[in-house]
């Protein structure tokens, strides 16, 4: 993630939320370039040392942190701007096998953990031991619990039942996701500019925990090669 790893997190900038803002108005390499600074200082280094300090808890038998780039990926989009409007960062073994996930935009902090995207092995294993009665029931009752505590779930779903599973089967809402995870925002506010914000995302992720075990356990990483 860069030379700022040691770095004691405080809280992200003052004009954090003020570069988003801006960018969001201006996607342009003008913006971008003019101010960059301020996405060093008070941006990418905060969640550096951010994804730092929570590392000893989340990633030593999980997986590694990494900062995601500020850029978009275009190539395959019909949205052409060039910078993403928001700054995550995500400790995660691969993608969709579970994620301790952290994002800073306009719209304040959000937190998240679980299946955000899974390949077509994934998927498989997913509703694998989705249909087995006991992982699938222990996954029903984490995301139940998660409900109740105000966490959003949400994902890809189909419209219909998936192919192969009855129509009555107890547990079709769940067969019928192809990514899956929990969300909480917190709007902006002053504690995203101190260190107790490291408090909140430490809670929201030690809530997570048991669903991105799940995707850790049943899921998994991919097999298939990346393209």
């Amino acid at each position: 993630m860069g030379g700022t790893l040691t770095t004691r997190f405080e809280g992200f900038g003052e004009h954090a939320v003020d570069f988003y803002d801006g960018l969001a108005a201006d996607n342009s390499k003008s913006y971008w370039t003019d101010n960059k600074a301020t996405y060093l200082t008070d941006v990418r280094a905060p969640m550096e040392a951010l994804l730092a300090e929570l590392t000893a808890e989340f990633a030593t038998d999980f997986g590694s942190a990494t900062v995601f780039r500020p850029y978009r990926d275009v190539r395959f989009a019909k949205d052409k701007t060039p910078y993403k409007t928001h700054c995550g960062g995500v400790i995660e073994p691969g993608r969709g096998a579970g994620a301790y996930y952290v994002e800073l935009g306009p719209e304040g902090v959000r937190t998240g953990g679980g299946c955000f995207h899974l390949h077509a092995d994934q998927l498989a294993r997913f509703r694998t031991a989705v249909a087995e009665e006991i992982h699938g029931e222990a996954l029903g009752k984490i995301l139940t619990k998660l409900e109740k505590a105000g966490w959003e779930i949400k994902g890809d779903r189909l419209a219909t039942k998936p192919r192969g599973y009855p129509a009555d089967h107890p547990r079709l809402d769940l067969l019928r996701y192809r990514s899956v995870y929990a969300a909480r925002t917190w709007p902006p506010d002053d504690v995203l500019h101190e260190r107790v914000l490291l408090d909140r995302v430490r809670k929201a992720w030690r809530a997570v925990r048991a669903f991105n075990e799940w995707a850790r356990d049943h899921v998994g990483i991919t097999e298939q090669p990346r393209r």
